[in-house]
């Protein structure tokens, strides 16, 4: 049986069939593999498997048992999965499907956003291909978080299934004459007002939904963990700052979607629709916020022409955006009093811009070593007076 490890994760690699006459030897090989890589998740890559008996059932069982969790088996076949699901075992294991392969060659484009692309596969159904040739993680993170959406009421397309294209892989969606908000904003600028209004109601239903404890990530720990790969570029005394305060928000179960820019939300016959749900979190809407500082006004500043190449609208309407759906969010209308609120978000956004440029590295060395200068300046001067990221 072939093994490797990738990101700390154990892959096995069975193949041909287990039955009572392999089935110690299928064992032992999965388990030796565990012993030597201790601490590992381990995934069964079921591609090369073509039988399992109720023997080698019995064996994914004790493994199982041993590892006090449920195994993961990937690539699982048609026929092996009936096998597993008429036995009860896709309830008892992590079993995820062959993945499929298609083609967007003739697709109508229907956009881009900055981890992929989307194609409209037929009148009914959209695909979503990533950039990051290994992003199936993402993609299964981003299929559960839209299901604990929907089932806390939230609406949100849902991905049904995985695909490969060429060396990428792709999500699947269901999306019936639906069109996102920045592609009507754009075809219709004069609807500006209602459609930003329209779009903070969205953003107000999400920022009124409470989450189970444990349910969701915590946005903290997501902005710690920006802030922890950007540290090498901040002073010290700044890094300690940006770190004290996004600790000090409070613990807070509202949702928070992560990613919450107008290309997120379709309008699918007539109901707004989430999608992009892999970083659907709970926390202070300070962190939702802070995307959207990032997407409308950040990414502007150095690159005139970012808001036009990559939403198709001004900066002007941007800033009408972001800040018009904070104000009509938090019933604040009055610019002094949201002047506060916003330096706030700025912090928070900037911890997360950096993080986007030096993943990302968009735009050539030279904007790159821009931006994050800006950004570095515009950070001492706002820890010279907010005390607080809460809002």
């Amino acid at each position: 049986m072939r093994t490797e490890i990738k990101n700390n994760v154990l892959y096995c690699y069975p193949a041909g069939a287990v039955d009572s006459s392999n089935a110690k030897e299928f064992e032992a090989g999965i388990l030796d593999a565990m012993r030597v890589h201790p601490g590992c998740d381990t995934v069964l890559d079921m591609g090369g498997m073509t039988h399992i008996s109720s023997a080698g059932l019995r064996v994914l069982l004790r493994i199982t048992q041993e590892k006090g969790a449920p195994l993961i088996l990937q690539n699982v076949s048609q026929d092996l999965y009936e096998i597993l699901d008429v036995t009860g075992f896709t309830q008892l294991l992590d079993v995820r499907r062959s993945i499929r392969e298609i083609s967007v060659e003739g697709c109508d484009f229907v956009g881009r956003g900055a981890l992929g692309k989307v194609y409209r596969i037929d009148r009914d159904t959209i695909v979503k291909v990533f950039e990051n040739t290994d992003a199936l993680d993402m993609i299964r993170t981003e299929q559960k978080r839209a299901k604990q959406a929907f089932l806390m009421g939230i609406p949100t397309a849902i991905s049904y299934d995985i695909v490969r294209v060429g060396q990428k892989y792709g999500s699947v969606f269901e999306m019936v004459k639906a069109s996102t908000f920045n592609d009507l904003i754009v075809a219709h600028p004069e609807r500006a007002d209602e459609l930003i209004r329209r779009y903070a109601g969205v953003i107000h239903r999400v920022h009124s939904t409470l989450a189970k404890p444990g349910d969701l990530p915590d946005a903290r720990e997501m902005y710690i963990g920006f802030l922890d790969k950007v540290k090498d570029v901040l002073k010290p005394e700044t890094e300690r700052r940006l770190r004290e305060l996004i600790l000090a928000v409070p613990e807070d179960l509202h949702v928070v979607h992560g990613d919450f820019h107008m290309k997120n939300v379709m309008l699918s016959d007539g109901e707004p629709m989430l999608i992009d749900m892999e970083t659907l979190c709970a926390g202070n809407p300070v962190f939702d916020y802070a995307g959207l500082f990032v997407a409308y006004e950040a990414f502007n500043e150095d690159d005139p022409q970012n808001s036009m190449n990559f939403m198709g609208i001004s900066d002007e309407l941007c800033l009408a955006i972001w800040r018009g759906s904070l104000a009509l969010d938090l019933g604040i209308t009055d610019e002094e009093a949201l002047r506060p609120i916003i330096d706030r978000v700025k912090v928070a956004g900037y911890v997360r811009f950096l993080y986007l440029l030096l993943i990302l590295r968009n735009g050539g060395e030279e904007l790159l070593q821009t931006r994050v200068r800006h950004t570095l300046e515009h950070l001492d001067e706002l820890l010279g007076h907010v005390d607080s990221l809460a809002i």
